[in-house]
């Protein structure tokens, strides 16, 4: 069943105050790395991604997600210690300049978590699945701040080595049913599942978990945050670069919110939100 329908809720509780979305949700990426795939370097002062920022929210995305740490394949991971700073320097100067924007922080490094949390992060977005630091849950839930999922395998440097699937919706089933249980245990109460396309998968396997995303979104009561936005599985497949794969992200985006996605995470909010005001039109037409 597709996520656009006249039922569709998304609700989470940060800070104190309670977020709640009757159609799908776009997450806004800045990343303030030298180094990410698409957009490194262009976000490195900090006058260029209040600007960012600025203009993410001006195209309409409804949370602004901020990334110190490039997790592109083959990436290595920077010290810690200067991911925290350069993410809670991010945080601090967008928070400064929209007080009531909705902040996640992409990382998967508990001292950027914690430096985030200082800084007024309202989500966590762990691109690690609690993998890489025993650390990672136990401080989610002392924050009780609302928590991204992905499925992934292995850091960055060497996660596509880490493919190959007996049913890849078997298997992100699995691992996201006994992740929740863990965080459940450990209290954290608002959890969103991203099942973390060009994570430890292949192209085909991109495609096959895409084909089938329907299955896996209906067997769990948390909603599902996709992104897809200008990735190796959109370029490489049309003989592309990053930069001229925003419409093929729309495609993919268009078609993720049929089959259930509740946030689409992407550099470019604006055609994001037309996907969703169209698919919501849709939806009407089939109650009349």
């Amino acid at each position: 069943m597709p996520a656009v329908m006249k039922d569709f809720e998304l609700t989470f509780t940060s800070r104190g105050r309670l977020h709640r979305f009757e159609r799908p949700v776009v997450m806004g990426i800045l990343n303030v790395t030298p180094d990410s795939f698409y957009d490194g370097g262009r976000h490195e002062a900090p006058a260029d991604y209040i600007s960012h920022a600025r203009r993410l929210t001006a195209e309409g995305a409804d949370i602004i997600d901020i990334g110190a740490a490039s997790s592109r394949p083959g990436a290595l991971l920077p010290p810690p210690e200067a991911e925290a700073e350069r993410l809670g320097a991010a945080i601090r100067a967008v928070r400064a300049d929209q007080p009531d924007a909705i902040i996640s922080a992409d990382t998967c490094t508990p001292l950027a978590v914690q430096a985030a949390a200082r800084e007024g992060a309202d989500i966590i977005n762990d691109i690690s699945g609690g993998l890489f630091s025993d650390e990672m849950f136990p401080l989610v839930a002392s924050l009780q701040l609302p928590y991204v999922l992905m499925h992934n395998r292995a850091l960055p440097a060497e996660m596509q080595q880490h493919t190959g699937y007996d049913d890849i919706i078997d298997d992100l089933a699995r691992f996201f049913s006994e992740r929740v249980d863990t965080l459940r245990r450990l209290g954290v109460k608002d959890i969103i599942l991203d099942p973390g396309f060009g994570f430890a998968k292949s192209l085909d396997e991109n495609y096959r978990l895409l084909d089938r995303l329907d299955e896996l979104t209906s067997l769990f009561r948390e909603s599902f945050l996709i992104g897809f936005s200008r990735k190796s599985m959109i370029y490489k497949s049309l003989g592309l670069t990053p930069d001229d794969a925003l419409f093929g992200t729309v495609a993919l985006n268009t078609l993720a919110l049929e089959r259930g996605a509740a946030i689409l995470r992407v550099h470019d909010p604006l055609p994001a939100r037309q996907s969703v005001a169209l698919m919501e039109r849709l939806a009407d037409s089939r109650t009349k």
